[in-house]
């Protein structure tokens, strides 16, 4: 197993059950790291896992939830207790019984591990480096990895295994090395976004949430500047500024809040212009998202896989990446059920659960007028249907449910163009309800 992130801990966990010993290979130490590391550069940002992605960890982990409630990690309903706001307008808050949790994404990291740490077969080859796979003479099958310790002393070795899956993430070399192994070139699908986050956190001496869990302004193409800002629980909160084709947040302490002031609603700006900042401004670039189509080759070597950002990397500011690893590591579960599992069965399975979040993202990417790409007729109507049921959202709080469960993978996008769900869509106002936003929150009491 390449890769110690939530992608591999999903593998991992599902690998234990078939195999008798399972290796999780990472570049970077591992053992009780709860903040950003330089192998997910992105974990310094605000994040989300998608409904069906917290069904599947909590599924893989029984209990997992509660864990975190023991923590003292909020968890919180996402339509209940989310201010989603597009184009300044908020929609219709309503529990929908979908959970949210309030937490890092090194935290989670941590506890996920910790849970894989826990299973008896399972062991971590942290601080080393993987080299590259090794292949039978004929190329014909991957009978493990080439391996070496980071730091002084480090020595190369060979990892012998029967499966090996990379989930070492976007940057991944699994393509050269197919290519390498003479099974040509991996095709590539890409949609250039040109993001950034500017990530920050505060601590608040008032309460900007009010019950709430995060405070999100969606961009749209009338207004491409967005932020989430997450409560992480005991008075602290993370805030991500979003900007899309080289319209960066700045890091500066004067241009970070003109920023936030200039997003279609004052709760983000107005929840931190009085906050305590902890530490400075970082920023994450994320050119674009990226699709590999492994499912596309005539012939793969067995004894190798790939899963999560490895296959596919969607653009953040939909948070699929973690539900998108889980929905694979079920379908890795599925195909493991026969045994060492097929690699162009295994990676036309995993196309068709890649197709719908790209749908969502890649789709509304192109909504942008000014992203590159192709816009197909159903492309097209899809982003003028969905800006219109976001606005009927704002009048219709079940409109706003059926919105989020597609959101979150947990309905396909076509639960959303039903016809009683056109018409219902079709008959609200074609302007947006009026806001009522919640008072600033008491005081908070801080630790002595």
């Amino acid at each position: 197993m390449l890769g110690g992130s939530m992608a591999g801990m999903f593998v991992a966990r599902v690998l234990s059950d078939v195999f008798t010993e399972v290796l999780v290979v990472d570049r970077d130490a591992l053992a009780g790291v709860r903040e950003g590391r330089r192998g997910v550069p992105q974990g310094r940002h605000a994040h989300g896992l998608l409904a069906r992605g917290q069904e599947i960890l909590e599924d893989f982990f029984p209990g997992f939830t509660a864990e975190l409630i023991a923590a003292d990690i909020p968890v919180g309903d996402l339509g209940g207790q989310v201010r989603w706001y597009f184009d300044g307008h908020r929609i219709r808050p309503s529990d929908t019984g979908l959970r949210l949790v309030g937490v890092a994404r090194p935290v989670l990291e941590d506890h996920v591990r910790g849970r894989v740490r826990a299973i008896r077969n399972v062991t971590f080859v942290d601080n080393t480096d993987v080299i590259g796979p090794v292949a039978t003479a004929g190329s014909d099958r991957v009978t493990g990895v080439r391996v070496q310790g980071r730091g002084p002393g480090g020595v190369e070795e060979v990892l012998d295994a029967d499966l090996v899956v990379d989930a070492t993430g976007k940057g991944s070399r699994a393509p050269g090395w197919l290519a390498s192994l003479g099974y040509g070139n991996v095709e590539e699908d890409r949609v250039k976004v040109g993001l950034a986050y500017t990530s920050r956190r505060y601590r608040f001496d008032v309460d900007p949430f009010r019950g709430d869990m995060s405070i999100n302004p969606v961009a749209t193409p009338a207004n491409p500047r967005g932020a989430f800002l997450h409560t992480l629980g005991g008075g602290l909160g993370m805030l991500s500024l979003t900007g899309i084709l080289g319209d960066h947040p700045p890091t500066d302490e004067a241009g970070f809040l003109a920023f936030a002031k200039s997003l279609p609603v004052p709760d983000v700006h107005d929840a931190i212009v009085a906050a305590e900042p902890i530490g400075a401004p970082v920023t994450f670039k994320y050119p674009a998202s990226q699709r590999r189509r492994f499912e596309k080759l005539t012939r793969l070597p067995r004894g190798f896989l790939v899963a999560g950002d490895a296959v596919c990397s969607f653009n953040p500011v939909y948070g699929q990446g973690m539900a998108s690893a889980a929905l694979q590591a079920l379908t890795l579960r599925e195909h493991l059920q026969a045994g060492i599992p097929d690699p162009r069965a295994f990676f036309k399975d995993i196309a068709k659960v890649v197709d719908v979040p790209w749908e969502i993202s890649a789709g509304g990417d192109l909504a942008f007028p000014e992203v590159e790409g192709k816009r197909t007729l159903k492309v097209r109507m899809a982003n003028a249907f969905m800006a219109r049921l976001q606005t009927a959202a704002t009048h219709d709080a079940g409109l706003g449910e059926a919105f989020l469960r597609v959101a979150g993978l947990i309905d396909p996008p076509q639960s959303l163009m039903r016809p009683s769900m056109v018409l219902r869509t079709l008959r609200t106002p074609r302007t947006p309800a009026g806001d009522s936003r919640p008072e600033p929150g008491p005081r908070l009491r801080r630790a002595a």
